[in-house]
């Protein structure tokens, strides 16, 4: 059988760790995922998915994630059986992470979300000094200035170069 979920979506609330009497690391979180397909004149849709992930993966969303964070799930679909306080029987459907990762997303100093990779790299203040910026870095020529007469043609034969 397979039962196979990954998911990409921003965090409701800030995770929380817990631990088990066992001392296992565990966190819950839920996570909001837009719908691919909008109608016409309407807003974009989202679903809700309740997380659990345990032990280093749970620290590690703790660790590194925030409500709003954009994060990546790759896990299992699990339901479970719980009584309430009142005595009703309910059911829950949670996804189990086996794998969480960073999307791209970072966060600024200042805690919002920027454009991930095209962020501007840090200077390196280790030691206390700070490194020398670097100049600009030349842009490589574009391609449409090629011509066609650049190539050469290769024969039509069976007999391949390599």
């Amino acid at each position: 059988m397979l039962n196979r979920v990954v998911l990409m979506g921003r965090l409701v609330a800030d995770p929380e760790l817990k631990t088990t009497n066992t001392g296992i690391s565990v966190t819950s979180f839920r996570i909001a995922v837009d719908r691919s397909y909008v109608k016409a004149g309407e807003q974009r849709q989202a679903d809700f998915f309740d997380i659990v992930a345990w032990r280093s993966s749970a620290e590690f969303v703790c660790r590194n994630f925030s409500k709003g964070s954009l994060i990546a799930i790759d896990g299992q679909l699990q339901s479970r059986q719980y009584q309430t306080k009142d005595g009703q029987n309910r059911t829950a459907i949670e996804v189990v992470a086996d794998n969480v990762s960073f999307t791209g997303e970072r966060r600024d100093t200042a805690g919002t979300y920027g454009g991930g990779y095209n962020q501007a790299p840090r200077a390196n203040t280790y030691g206390g000094s700070q490194a020398a910026p670097e100049a600009p870095a030349q842009q490589p020529a574009a391609y449409s200035a090629g011509t066609p007469d650049d190539f050469q043609a290769m024969p039509l034969d069976d007999d391949l170069p390599f």
